[in-house]
């Protein structure tokens, strides 16, 4: 599936379209789009989907932060699968084939949500703090997800 996306961004490089005349419309390419909320690159690699699911999850963990203290545990567990974790899981089966690097920078933002809501100092370990929670990490997240959606065809 990598050997895919690698192919098929080499293949785009190699194109050169300048612009597109359509109608009396002039259309200029764009190395990113938009759509349905995920940002897709030129080179199929998804790292402008991550950075910015990533600057909206540090936002939304810093607007939070500031009324922690006058929020119960529960409350803020769900402010917290409200704002992050839907992020983290919206349309996440188009990252099944993302390196490991791009991961991780989702991970720091999964384990700063888990450290806010369970009060954990940032020195400490997360793995205790996510099973505590039940929260599985992101790479197995998408793992689980692609495994239900091909349980749920197979069933149909």
């Amino acid at each position: 599936m990598a050997r895919i996306s690698s192919a098929a961004g080499v293949l785009l490089d190699k194109l050169n379209i300048t612009d597109v005349q359509l109608l009396s419309t002039t259309l200029h390419p764009q190395s990113t789009v938009r759509s349905l909320g995920v940002i897709l690159d030129s080179q199929l690699t998804m790292s402008s989907h991550i950075t910015s699911l990533c600057r909206s999850g540090y936002y939304q963990l810093r607007q939070l932060r500031g009324m922690i203290q006058s929020l119960t545990p529960d409350v803020t567990k769900t402010l917290v699968h409200a704002f992050i974790s839907s992020r983290l899981d919206y349309c996440n089966s188009l990252l099944f084939v993302v390196a490991d690097q791009q991961l991780k920078r989702l991970q720091s933002v999964q384990n700063a949500a888990a450290r806010l809501v369970t009060g954990t100092r940032r020195s400490d370990h997360i793995t205790p703090v996510l099973k505590v929670l039940h929260w599985l990490p992101v790479r197995q997240r998408i793992q689980y997800k692609m495994a239900m959606l091909v349980c749920t065809a197979e069933c149909v």
